[in-house]
């Protein structure tokens, strides 16, 4: 069920990313493809790399790293501080999703794969990354915005291992 999920994901990604000038088509669909292949990494408070487990931040940071160089903030909260502020019908694959799951705005954050769906790192569901439908009552009721992060065309998407 998981390769079918991965498999439609995927085919999902090579339909709908519509690239804009400021942002590489490469890039931009490499980016949730590069956060889908790491679904399965282990959650850890604080951490940034898969080999020893990411959190939300950590998963989103080393996503963007890896695929468009460039280096977010440490926190949730920080990262929203960056890119344009989105309206839920502008979201496309490879924007960023925040949600208020500890009672404050910016809790945690991941990237979006299209059909309102969206991948992170999660501690209380799975302990793993992990893929989930923002339609859910959990996440719909916690839904704090959307950013796009604006990548400069000359960035390749080379994931790095």
């Amino acid at each position: 069920m998981k390769c079918i999920a991965l498999l439609s994901t995927l085919l999902l990604l090579n339909t709908t990313v519509q690239a804009t000038e400021t942002r590489s088509p490469d890039v931009i669909q490499e980016i949730p493809l590069y956060a889908l292949s790491l679904i399965g990494t282990p959650y850890r408070y604080g951490g940034s790399h898969p080999e020893t487990g990411m959190d939300c931040s950590g998963f989103v940071s080393h996503v963007y790293g890896q695929v468009a160089g460039i280096q977010l903030p440490r926190s949730s909260q920080e990262i929203s501080q960056h890119g344009t502020t989105l309206e839920p019908v502008d979201l496309q694959p490879g924007d960023l999703v925040f949600f208020n799951t500890l009672s404050r705005a910016f809790s945690h954050v991941g990237v979006y794969l299209g059909e309102n769906r969206f991948i992170h790192a999660s501690s209380s569901q799975t302990g793993a990354v992990m893929v989930s439908d923002m339609n859910q009552p959990y996440w719909s009721k916690r839904f704090d915005g959307a950013r796009r992060l604006l990548i400069p065309p000359d960035k390749e998407a080379v994931p790095q291992p």
